[in-house]
């Protein structure tokens, strides 16, 4: 057994208990790991379900000081992540459950060797954009376990912060990560500070990038440590200066709330003011966390939703991308063929000419003789024609190829184009074949089966939670990954 059959086995054994739903899925994956095999979108090493996460995900965003550690501490009810105004946790942390009390921190290598988590392999990805920099996989990246009961069946990523200086282009890289990725995003402000250069920094990042996202829902803003506002005149407008901010960008999705720790708030001295605070506080607190509760249920559309993304990124840009490729190459190919050929005429016509072979236009050289002669020659001559139109094929192919390659660095593309048009360019594949290869009527009756099988899966999941008709049915189990 192959070893990412192994793995997607392990998850299925994973999911036959937790999901069903989620569990018939992986057969959609296998379906569409086939059709990229035999396209060569895809190597056998991997698999579409293996680029997910089946762990629903949570993010937290922010600047230093901005009180996210004060609020993942206070979410796990223990003290797991240092807190403090400056730099205390400079390291994206995965935060999973464990049964052991004691709490543990691991190195960056658990989670960039470990296929089951967002980071798998997110070395290769810092190297890209930071020479040198993913053989230090430790210096970006920790794993931290920890027993609390809220963290079952969920991952919470602290990040390091926005205006890290020291290596912000791989942090921006690995923060647009784990967005794409993360069921909820929480984005916190810190209301004592507001809107420096750096906040505004991440205000432009974030929202340039969210949106226009179809996502944009899990996003949640929060101005945080809103207490310390109490001490103010009109602390009304110091939120209402964010929202400006924030709607100034052009964010009109996403929820915006106003918190503060109840382990670390300062003392508001006026009791109807204090009472105010606490019962807003407590509001948002409880949306905030409700959302956190409920993340596995958006897990399940986010794994879902994976596969129609799959099938469109496969049918709508992959496809018509190799296609024009191909095109491009053919073209390449007929170009060079008849330089070389022009080349090679002119260098036997200039041989032949010196060798007295021409009697005017009458061309009479001495192995025409007998007929086994001019068998030979044309077989010679077909030989290097064949030859050269061969040379010519492999030269532009892989020409074509690494410039794809140089290009998928900075692609979204789960796909891998490159080694498809390879794939597509082989030797033994005819250049009168315009559709990739693996690409006709009976792949695209698969991808439309998985469609329709996509849709089934929403409509599970749906019946698990509405009931438009109103009437009385047998009780549901809920889908969710602490049963």
């Amino acid at each position: 057994m192959s070893t990412i059959d192994n793995r997607l086995k392990q998850l299925e054994s994973h999911l036959e208990q937790e999901n069903p739903i989620l569990l018939k899925s992986i057969r959609s994956f296998r379906q569409l790991d086939s059709i990229a095999y035999r396209m060569g979108l895809l190597s056998n090493e991997h698999s579409f379900a293996t680029q997910i996460p089946w762990w629903p995900l949570i993010s937290v965003l922010g600047t230093f000081s901005a009180g996210k550690s004060t609020f993942i501490n206070h979410f796990l009810g223990t003290s797991l992540q240092r807190s403090g105004n400056q730099a205390v946790d400079d390291k994206f942390t995965v935060i999973c459950y464990s049964n052991e009390q004691t709490p543990h921190a691991l190195p960056g290598i658990a989670l960039n060797a470990d296929p089951r988590f967002p980071f798998y392999q997110m070395s290769n990805e810092i190297e890209q954009v930071a020479k040198g920099e993913g053989a230090r996989i430790d210096a970006y990246l920790q794993l931290k376990t920890c027993p609390s009961d809220n963290l079952r069946g969920k991952i919470i990523i602290d990040s390091p912060g926005f205006d890290a200086d020291a290596q912000r282009t791989s942090t921006l890289r690995i923060t647009d990560h784990i967005i794409d990725l993360s069921d909820l995003v929480l984005v916190f402000f810190d209301a004592r500070h507001p809107e420096p250069g750096a906040m505004r920094d991440t205000l432009d990042h974030l929202i340039s990038s969210t949106i226009h996202r179809p996502d944009s829902s899990k996003f949640l803003y929060i101005l945080n440590q809103i207490d310390t506002t109490a001490r103010e005149n009109n602390p009304e407008d110091i939120i209402a200066a964010w929202q400006r901010s924030l709607g100034e960008r052009g964010l009109t999705a996403g929820r915006f709330y106003t918190i503060y720790s109840p382990d670390a708030a300062v003392t508001i001295e006026d009791e109807a003011l204090k009472a105010r605070y606490e019962m807003k506080r407590d509001e948002d607190l409880g949306e905030i966390h409700s959302r956190m509760q409920q993340v596995e249920i958006e897990r399940a559309y986010r794994i879902v939703g994976a596969l129609e993304k799959t099938v469109q990124e496969i049918e709508e840009r992959a496809v018509p991308k190799l296609k024009t490729l191909l095109q491009e190459w053919r073209k390449m190919v007929l170009v060079g063929d008849a330089i070389m050929f022009t080349i090679l005429f002119a260098t036997l016509l200039t041989i032949t000419i010196q060798a007295g072979y021409w009697s005017g236009l009458s061309f009479t050289p001495p192995w025409q003789a007998d007929a086994t002669g001019k068998w030979a020659s044309l077989i010679v001559i077909i030989t290097m024609l064949t030859g050269i139109h061969f040379a010519v094929r492999s030269v532009t192919r892989r020409w074509k190829a690494r410039k794809l390659k140089q290009q998928s660095s900075h692609s979204t593309l789960r796909t891998d184009l490159a080694a498809a048009f390879s794939h597509s360019t082989r030797p033994i594949r005819s250049m009168l074949l315009f559709n990739p290869a693996g690409w006709g009527r009976r792949t695209k009756k698969v991808l439309a089966n998985v469609m329709l099988d996509t849709e089934t899966y929403v409509q599970t999941l749906n019946d698990g939670f509405t009931n438009p008709s109103g009437k009385s049915t047998a009780a549901k189990k809920p889908i969710s990954s602490s049963d």
